[in-house]
């Protein structure tokens, strides 16, 4: 037996019942006629906690459907069946003790056949809220924790478990796992699945769900998950007792990753604790092939044709293209082609390169649209031609990709290029020839940045009294943000600031790109965090993104995540503002009642500062910059101004 003190003497009072955490048990402990009973907490019919209940004729009676059970032989009036364990008491000089059998190691379960076969596959970071459908998995991520093989992460809502998960695969091409319960929780996790979805990333899901024998029976948090995830998910299964459990786990990542979509398993309560009858977990050796494959000769042979002939090509890249970027760029260095990015793929050149021109599109440079307009051929690496990207219709193109699908997915291209985006543009630099005519651009890029960079600082000027000019703020985060940031950047006014005005260095940038959802960026930052805790992490949001999540600051507080958080508050959706105005509707509905962010920050544990003079700006950032732990700036600004 081990002795655990449940109560001080006097702690319960005649005729009452509590529950008492022992070790890892609970009790009902009762005080009855001067003694003390203790009986297992958990009624037998449903579970219900018998500490919550009341003692009525010398009996406890469950608070949920009332049956009566003895406080100190466990005997239950409705027959032996329902009859509750008990356990021994003493009272002595400092309290009332408890005595609990010494804990027996816990059988090995599918749960943890699951989770050991998702860390076998890399997966080391959970996003989640555990709650009573998820439980027999949240205690094998519990096991695994402990023995160092993972690390969880409770937030304050799924929804940023999802978009955390999404930014860490957008940051590392590597699957990170979000976590909720049945119904609800599993729900509120699509939005942030749609983002990975949209943008291509792998992200492992886990859904707790109610169990097995009430599903479909409208019980309580009863939907049918895997309808719910049916157009989210690459791969959604459900596992059952007789499943083959570690092969769905290997599955589902199987698919997240050669997908680069989302994986998703749902665990029924029971099966989550059933003991595994094939404790063997599986893992990718064998599983996955070398997806760097060279394009077909053939193709390729096109390509340089078109190169040959072209006096002003550019290189247009996405960010299909994040980790291919040496190859591409000695590419465009032998042909002095200019280097123009979608917003998706800002950051992945520096803005200081010779050849860098910027991004295109809504969210663009001068600089970018300039070159397109005077190329002659685009060489397109890693990116999909949606309507967002600004890269032009009407010119000859070459289009690079592994997806089939996305080769001349919204309109024809001159040569659809299959294969690996870094074997390409090295297949292509080797066999290269170059126009007798061709063009070196380099002197035009930087005499349109000139300009460009001249009409930045008249722009970062602009004085309004208590606001700061977002061309002032970017500029000072360009001077003072370390160059190996990763930069989490949400949706609105200031993410179209940030893609005109912030100049890279060595960054990563995320963002919510073709989902566009608003609400991103934070809980991208805690992502950013947990992927690359040595690497200063930036999250920019606007205050109409941030309110969506702001409890879960609380979380980086928490977790001691080192993150700045630069927030731009105009006090409304200013973005929507203007469509309205631009279609001609009165502005309605779009104001926001703000709290002050930066007390808000100071009231979580973090450090908290607000800016209303640009000449604050420097001290103010730099101060957060150095902060150890989660940091706000919040900076006033005008919704008129950009």
């Amino acid at each position: 037996m081990l002795w655990h003190k449940a109560v001080d003497v006097d702690e319960l009072d005649e005729g009452q019942v509590k529950a008492c955490p022992v070790g890892l048990k609970a009790v009902a402990l009762t005080r009855l006629n001067g003694k003390f009973g203790a009986v297992d907490n958990r009624c037998p019919h449903q579970g219900g906690p018998l500490g919550q209940g009341t003692v009525e004729n010398g009996k406890i009676r469950c608070p949920w459907h009332g049956f009566d059970f003895d406080p100190f032989t466990g005997e239950a009036a409705g027959g032996p069946d329902f009859d509750v364990r008990t356990y021994p008491v003493e009272v002595r000089t400092d309290g009332v003790y408890v005595g609990t059998p010494a804990p027996v190691d816990p059988p090995r379960t599918v749960s943890d056949v699951l989770v050991e076969t998702m860390t076998n596959w890399g997966v080391d970071t959970v996003f989640g809220m555990v709650g009573h459908s998820n439980l027999g998995v949240a205690e094998a991520m519990h096991r695994a924790e402990t023995a160092g093989k993972l690390r969880y992460f409770g937030i304050r809502h799924e929804g940023a478990a999802a978009f955390a998960a999404s930014a860490y695969g957008k940051l590392t091409g590597r699957p990170a796992a979000c976590f909720g319960i049945a119904g609800p929780g599993s729900t509120n996790l699509l939005t942030g699945l749609y983002d990975a979805k949209a943008d291509r990333v792998p992200v492992l899901a886990i859904s707790g769900n109610v169990d097995s024998s009430v599903a479909g029976k409208g019980a309580f948090q009863d939907i049918d998950l895997l309808a719910a995830f049916a157009d989210v998910a690459v791969y959604s299964a459900m596992v059952r007792a007789g499943s083959d459990h570690a092969e769905l786990m290997t599955m589902a990542l199987k698919h997240a990753i050669l997908d680069r979509g989302v994986g998703h398993l749902v665990l029924p309560d029971e099966v989550q604790v059933l003991a595994a009858p094939n404790p063997t977990a599986s893992g990718p050796a064998g599983r996955m092939p070398d997806l760097r494959v060279a394009p077909p000769a053939a193709a390729l042979g096109q390509a340089l044709d078109q190169i040959a002939a072209a006096t002003r090509p550019v290189v247009v890249v996405g960010a299909g293209a994040k980790f291919d970027m040496p190859a591409i760029v000695a590419l465009a260095q032998r042909l002095h082609a200019p280097i123009l990015t979608t917003f998706k793929a800002k950051g992945q050149i520096a803005d200081s390169h010779p050849l860098a021109a910027g991004v295109l599109g809504r969210s663009g440079t001068p600089v970018a649209s300039w070159m397109m307009n005077k190329a002659d051929l685009l060489l397109v690496f890693g990116a999909s031609f949606s309507n967002h990207t600004g890269i032009s219709p009407y010119k000859p193109t070459i289009q690079v990709d592994t997806d089939p699908l996305t080769l001349g997915r919204f309109r024809p291209v001159t040569v659809p290029v299959l294969g690996d985006v870094g074997v390409t543009a090295t297949a292509l630099l080797e066999s290269v020839r170059t126009a007798p005519e061709l063009v070196d651009q380099r002197a035009e890029v930087a005499e349109r940045w000139a300009v460009w960079r001249a009409e930045k600082a008249r722009r970062a000027g602009t004085r309004v009294p208590g606001r700061v000019a977002p061309a002032a703020i970017f500029a000072a985060l360009s001077d003072l943000v370390p160059e190996d940031a990763v930069l989490a950047v949400d949706v609105g006014n200031h993410a179209y600031s940030f893609g005109r005005y912030f100049e890279t260095k060595q960054q990563s940038v995320l963002m919510s790109g073709y989902l566009g959802s608003i609400g991103f960026g934070f809980p991208a930052a805690m992502g950013a965090w947990a992927a690359a805790p040595d690497r200063p992490i930036v999250a920019i949001t606007g205050d109409g993104g941030f309110g969506q999540y702001l409890a879960d600051f609380t979380t980086a507080v928490k977790y001691d995540m080192n993150i700045t958080h630069i927030l731009l508050n105009n006090g409304e959706l200013a973005k929507i503002s203007e469509e309205q105005r631009s279609a001609e509707y009165e502005v309605w509905q779009t104001s926001l009642l703000n709290p002050d962010f930066a007390a808000f920050a100071r009231d979580c544990g973090a450090h908290g500062t607000r800016v209303t003079d640009p000449a604050a700006l420097d001290s103010a950032i730099t101060q957060a910059l150095e902060h150890r732990g989660p940091a706000l700036v919040e900076i006033l600004t005008d919704p008129r101004t950009h």
